[in-house]
């Protein structure tokens, strides 16, 4: 298989354990934390809901750019506008914080376990889907120095120094 190929599967194999965990942190049975109270339920809501704006948001801005696929698009312009230019990795935020309301929902141990393996994930994912950017598109290292990667200033690449100039 072609390394190309081999991205593509890896790629595809990256979405579906993101889907996955999603899966299991809606179907995992109940905890006992805390009493599913009306509380409880408004703020797991609360944060379904700010979470299912924000990773609509951020696929609603990647217009033609989106794709299900950790790959870039090829010829696609990099999105650095809108809530790209808060954070570099909207929809995963949104996803995540909407894990939250699932945790806060479920309140069992196997709820917080699987938002913390869909955290790993998504940084994981997000690291290379970055390196994939930064070779696609010259001006991605300093995008990504100035914006956060889940979280505004969170995460940015540091700046890389010039080679010392030798005497």
């Amino acid at each position: 298989m072609s390394s190309n190929g081999t991205e593509r599967v890896r790629a595809a194999a990256l979405v579906a354990l993101q889907f996955v965990l999603l899966a299991a942190l809606v179907v995992e049975p109940s905890g006992s934390w805390s009493p599913r109270s009306a509380l409880t339920v408004i703020v797991a809501a609360a944060f379904l809901v700010v979470g299912l704006v924000i990773a609509t948001w951020g696929l609603v801005g990647l217009g033609p750019a989106l794709t299900a696929s950790p790959i870039p698009k090829e010829r696609s312009a990099l999105v650095t506008n809108g809530l790209y230019g808060v954070v570099r990795n909207p929809i995963y935020t949104g996803i995540m914080i909407m894990g939250v309301g699932l945790v806060v929902f479920g309140a069992s141990w196997w709820h917080l376990a699987t938002w913390a393996a869909l955290i790993v994930l998504f940084a994981f994912k997000a690291r290379w889907e970055e390196r994939m950017l930064a070779s696609a598109h010259e001006e991605f290292a300093e995008y990504a120095q100035r914006v956060g990667r889940f979280l505004p200033l969170v995460g940015r690449w540091q700046a890389t120094r010039p080679p010392e100039a030798k005497a």
